[in-house]
């Protein structure tokens, strides 16, 4: 099977990109960013505040995550439930990096995702596919974009959903905080894998970067 992985930073546009060039390629979208939030979830509702908590490991062989796609949207199934909706969350988003950062945790869901890799042609998006999860990969990607860009992308994402009480500065030192977590956890850090190919997003439109990204994979070809 072909399988493409995209690292980066959050904000750095990783999942707009790989749905696109999941869509140009024929290829399945794997977004486990909404896999970790799926978990962060699941340990919301059963009380779980942290690593420290003693249940983890039982809680974690009760857990079944799984991705379907209905009329070409993503649908995330968490114990037979559509919990796609709930995942996007602020709240989520802050305990799905806390709780990633957990070793049982990561080994759970990188079992799924090459599973789901071995069964398809994938786009796979996160902070470790190309170093952890799918290290032979056919193409690695490293998307990054400038703290301030998605600080910008954020703001705007949220005033879209009609939040009005928002802060762009503040947006940003939670993005920064959120990339020294990701980078110095130590457990699967974010990081480029050294056979990536770097992008800064910054300055380009989505679909600037995926034509990039396509001419790549004919080159790989």
């Amino acid at each position: 099977m072909n399988s493409i992985a995209i690292d980066g930073p959050a904000g750095a546009g990783k999942s707009s990109i790989a749905k696109a060039l999941s869509k140009r390629l024929g290829y399945i979208y794997i977004d486990t960013g909404a896999m970790y939030r799926a978990v962060a979830l699941f340990f919301l509702e059963n009380d779980v505040k942290d690593g420290t908590d003693s249940r983890i490991e039982s809680l974690l062989e009760k857990l079944e995550i799984s991705i379907k796609y209905e009329d070409g949207a993503q649908k995330v199934i968490l114990n037979g439930e559509d919990v796609t909706g709930k995942l996007r969350l602020e709240e989520i988003g802050k305990l799905a990096s806390k709780f990633s950062a957990i070793g049982s945790v990561r080994e759970k869901l990188v079992a799924l995702q090459r599973k789901l890799a071995q069964k398809e042609n994938v786009v796979m998006d996160g902070r470790d596919i190309g170093t952890v999860v799918l290290p032979n990969a056919g193409l690695k990607i490293y998307l990054s974009a400038s703290s301030k860009v998605r600080a910008k992308r954020r703001y705007l994402e949220l005033l879209e959903k009609g939040h009005t009480d928002l802060d762009i500065n503040e947006i940003e030192d939670e993005i920064i905080k959120r990339d020294e977590a990701d980078m110095n956890r130590e457990i699967s850090p974010l990081k480029q894998a050294d056979d990536a190919y770097y992008l800064d997003s910054s300055d380009m439109t989505l679909e600037e970067v995926v034509s990039k990204i396509l001419s790549m994979v004919k080159e790989e070809r």
